[in-house]
């Protein structure tokens, strides 16, 4: 069965926050829930910052020009409501504050007057002249930001450009659209190389679309090369977030790399526009022809069409040719635009005695003529597309299985997870030169979805691993993950807890025997779990998380012990939140999930070092 799933068409944003942990609830209280519903480290179906800004009157103080909006009436107030919001201040960790934050360290670096000092300046030296919206001009890479992108400058002169699809050294045509004077920068359109950099080969580049499809930025580096960007990432969070000395933070570690660059994606969700008006209250137009199927570009808020995405699986690959097809026939069903979920399932055979081949399964769910078959030492396994959203879907790490809805969130590149769940089995217990009073002998595993670190680490701990999570759902399938490898409840269990009395219901651990594993949503975890965390006071802590600067964050609060705003949320806890504590950071390190994109995972593991 296929499953369409309505989409709009702009992307998620995060709340506003200027502060530390000002990004708590208005009730004081964390959700996990976000686990499930919006953590998301796809980078195929967002909006670059730049492409949804507010449009304005040229003015001091206020962004300079605009892209043209292709789309009018409803869809276009949407949007218009949408860039309004999108204005206000930005949540610790947002693409825009790290991309400003790298502008910012760039303009210091150079001896550029800051904002301030412009604007104080501003009667005694004219504004500089800066290109009109459409100008093409030549700029010259300096580096690249956390986010990507490139940040530029054109000769004589120090405004900063926002540039895609560049690397460090590279000379660059470029159309500009936005000034940005309060921020000191402006952004622009990628045109073509004029003078390539060194680190740049495009003979590297295998997607067509590279240049138009906001996926990937980094197709024409080195792998190394692309290593040693995301471990500048990691660093550059942490001097920019942590609000941590920098004796406090240990030179971060080499980034481990992802077995596979190219065919690693095992989920895709493409998606296409509906008929123009189709939003409209009662309008039912279907579509009259098959849309454009793809992603949204660097440059329009119409989606690319897209034939093939080589970083996705063979499996998934031709499910997204599958697809195109049906709805070659089947675009008139459609009024609105959608989304269509591609999901790996993998359907594991073992060998039989003496290595031969047993038979192959028979009822094989998916939408391929023929599953993909790898063949393995020890077993065969199946591979084929699933596109119904609440379909199950089954992976494999190691010799863990783990089954999930299809469309619920899972790491979306298997091939680094064996190393990523080695690694973190290698580090989750302290090294032997710690010394210890007691031994570790309990794992709680916070924001624990399915059940993958809890699973994976439970044989290291002999007084059990346990799995906390607000959704009543991924409990379920976590359950069901541990039995299915093999695991009795009193290795591996799960509780559905709300934050409130998410370590209440863990209150029999002994916290000098316990480790905590985190791997919150990108938002990392609020003011509420911080505080809940420091009260009980584990002796470890390994932070895992897709945003390394909300990571950096949250590491921040926990080195140096305090939650801002923490005796609201701890107010009438009594004798409980007298207990404090605060952490060390032994190690950091990047894990690449998704090669080709500014994307990098970071672990960071933690100890405590006293109680007060």
């Amino acid at each position: 069965m296929r499953t369409i799933i309505r989409v709009f068409s702009q992307p998620l944003r995060c709340a506003s926050s200027s502060s530390l942990i000002r990004h708590t609830s208005s009730r004081g209280l964390a959700s996990l829930r976000f686990w499930n519903s919006s953590k998301n480290h796809s980078t195929m179906n967002s909006l670059p910052p730049n492409t949804a800004d507010a449009q304005q009157k040229p003015s001091a103080g206020k962004p300079q020009g605009k892209r043209p909006r292709e789309n009018h009436g409803p869809a276009g107030r949407a949007n218009a409501k949408l860039r309004k919001k999108q204005q206000k201040a930005t949540q610790n960790g947002s693409p825009e504050e790290v991309l400003l934050a790298d502008i910012q360290a760039l303009l210091a670096a150079h001896t550029i007057s800051s904002s301030e000092n412009v604007d104080a300046a501003a009667e005694d030296k004219p504004a500089p002249v800066l290109p009109e919206q459409g100008a093409e001009i030549e700029v010259e890479v300096i580096e690249l930001s956390s986010t990507g992108d490139g940040l530029a400058r054109q000769k004589g002169s120090d405004q900063i450009y926002v540039v895609p699809f560049v690397v460090a050294g590279d000379t660059v045509k470029v159309k500009v659209y936005r000034h940005l004077p309060d921020q000191g920068h402006s952004v622009a359109d990628f045109i073509a190389v004029t003078k390539p950099s060194p680190l740049r080969d495009d003979s590297r580049i295998k997607c067509q679309y590279f240049t138009k499809c906001s996926g990937c930025q980094f197709q024409m580096l080195e792998y190394s090369e692309q290593l040693k960007l995301k471990r500048d990432i990691v660093v550059k969070a942490y001097r920019n977030f942590s609000q941590l000395a920098p004796e406090l933070v240990p030179a971060v570690l080499d980034t481990i790399g992802s077995p596979l660059q190219y065919n690693y994606r095992t989920k895709l969700t493409p998606h296409f526009d509906g008929p123009p008006g189709a939003n409209r209250r009662g309008f039912k137009k279907p579509l009259d022809e098959r849309p454009p199927i793809g992603f949204t570009p660097k440059t329009s808020r119409r989606v690319l069409d897209i034939e093939d995405c080589p970083i996705a699986t063979d499996a998934v690959r031709q499910g997204l040719t599958a697809e195109r097809a049906r709805m070659e026939s089947e675009f008139g069903k459609y009024n609105r635009g959608a989304t269509i979920l591609l999901r790996e399932n993998t359907i594991r055979v073992p060998k039989l005695e003496g290595g031969v081949e047993g038979p192959a399964p028979t009822d094989i769910e998916g939408i391929l003529p023929q599953p993909i078959k790898v063949d393995a030492p020890q077993h065969t396994d199946y591979k084929t597309c699933i596109t119904d959203n609440n379909a199950t879907s089954t992976e494999y790490i190691d010799d863990f299985v783990f089954t999930n809805p299809a469309g619920a969130f899972f790491q979306n590149n298997n091939s680094i997870l064996p190393p990523f769940t080695s690694y973190i089995r290698e580090h989750v217990l302290p090294p032997s030169s710690i010394p210890l009073t007691k031994p570790i002998r309990n794992l709680i595993d916070a924001y624990s979805g399915s059940g993958l670190f809890t699973i994976t680490q439970a044989s290291l701990f002999s007084g059990g691993s346990v799995g906390i999570d607000i959704a009543d759902k991924s409990i379920a399938f976590a359950r069901r993950n541990a039995a299915l490898n093999g695991l009795q409840d009193e290795q591996c269990r799960f509780i559905a807890a709300d934050a409130p009395e998410l370590f209440k219901s863990v209150s029999q651990y002994d916290p000098d025997e316990t480790v905590v594993v985190l791997d919150p949503p990108r938002k990392g975890c609020d003011a509420s779990f911080l505080s809940q965390l420091l009260r009980f006071g584990p002796k470890r802590v390994v932070y895992v998380s897709c945003n390394v600067h909300t990571q950096a964050r949250d590491v921040g609060v926990l080195v140096r012990g305090e939650v801002e705003g923490e005796s609201e949320v701890v107010e009438g806890q009594g004798a409980e939140a007298a207990r404090r504590v605060r952490y060390d950071i032994e190690s950091i390190r990047g894990f690449d999930f998704f090669p080709q994109t500014g994307h990098v995972e970071g672990v960071a593991v933690l100890n405590r070092v006293e109680v007060v």
